[in-house]
């Protein structure tokens, strides 16, 4: 295992992370999930993402279950609030009642001291941005939590958090949590310079596009079964759809050439070209059996060259190579 800064921070967490979103606590056997982790732990992933929300609450509890055996210093637990866990009005959002209610909790299912990184699941226009990070300050004060991050921020609002941070002297934040992935680039323009700068890393989830980055899904066929896709919760399947396109499906196969002459699945290229980028500090993963977790580690020994990065780009942006 091969293992990043988080940021600026001195955490080391691992280059593959394994997430809870879409299969822990619920969507995937508890056993299953859980021979998942140690499967990872096993191969050297130290860092472990959830959230509140997932499954509203029983992922964590999945995730803190099957850590509970490790020693807590060996490996970094991450998760998040922001999105409702009920029905009133202060049961969601980033206000300080929320946040340390929220943490609260996820101490409780996770069975831990403290959370290594705990992130804002998305942006709370409704809550001053300083009330926000003084709750989150206070809480690594308090030991709760060691590191704050967020999750699909748009550069601005990274910009300000830092600069409220810096003016108020309290703790910034040293990571951003993104969607990101071949076929979904938007941090690059942005984001990724803010955070150079600022010492913010990149967490980046669906580094395989919700699976079509595996090559598993084929134009005009039937989505195979068991996959996300072909799950009729259209919570999950709607997630997927907006890359079957006959452009993406395009890439898809000019890509998995390319991989086949690196002698590497599509998806093990997928993940090597996310870590071409300094800023990411971790790719997260899902796995649903053991044998993901073994592949997706698989993409470390990727080594992809100038050569083969241009390649990648001229298909990525449809020119010719």
């Amino acid at each position: 295992m091969k293992y990043r800064r988080l940021g600026r921070s001195g955490l080391k967490v691992s280059e593959i992370a394994l997430g809870s979103w879409l299969t822990y606590g619920g969507y995937t056997e508890d056993q299953a999930a859980t021979a998942c982790i140690d499967q990872a732990y096993e191969l050297g992933i130290n860092f472990f993402d959830t959230a509140n929300v997932y499954r509203r609450g029983e992922a964590e509890k999945v995730v803190g279950k099957a850590l509970a055996k490790y020693p807590r210093e060996s490996y970094v637990l991450a998760t998040k609030a922001f999105w409702p866990m009920g029905e009133g009005p202060n049961d969601r959002g980033l206000s300080r009642k929320h946040i340390i209610e929220q943490v609260n909790a996820s101490l409780k299912r996770l069975n831990v001291d403290y959370i290594d990184l705990w992130q804002c699941h998305r942006y709370d226009q409704e809550t001053p941005l300083d009330e926000t990070l003084r709750a989150i300050d206070d809480l690594i004060t308090q030991g709760k939590i060691l590191y704050a991050g967020v999750s699909e921020w748009k550069a601005s609002q990274i910009a300000d958090a830092l600069h409220t941070a810096d003016k108020l002297l309290l703790d910034r934040i040293v990571s951003n949590q993104p969607q990101y992935s071949m076929l979904e680039r938007y941090i690059e323009p942005e984001i990724i310079p803010l955070s150079e700068r600022e010492g913010v890393g990149q967490v980046v989830w669906s580094p395989l596009a919700q699976g079509m980055l595996t090559g598993k899904y084929k134009q005009g066929e039937a989505h195979p079964a068991g996959s996300r896709a072909a799950v009729e919760d259209k919570a999950v399947s709607g997630t997927i759809q907006r890359f079957f396109t006959a452009e993406n499906f395009a890439k898809v196969e000019r890509l998995q050439t390319v991989a086949e002459r690196k002698a590497c699945s599509l998806a093990q290229l997928a993940i090597a070209w996310i870590l071409r980028q300094p800023n990411v500090s971790a790719a997260i993963v899902g796995a649903s059996r053991p044998e993901q977790v073994v592949e997706n580690v698989k993409a470390l020994d990727v080594v992809l060259s100038a050569g083969d990065l241009e390649e990648i780009e001229a298909i990525l942006t449809q020119q010719r190579a």
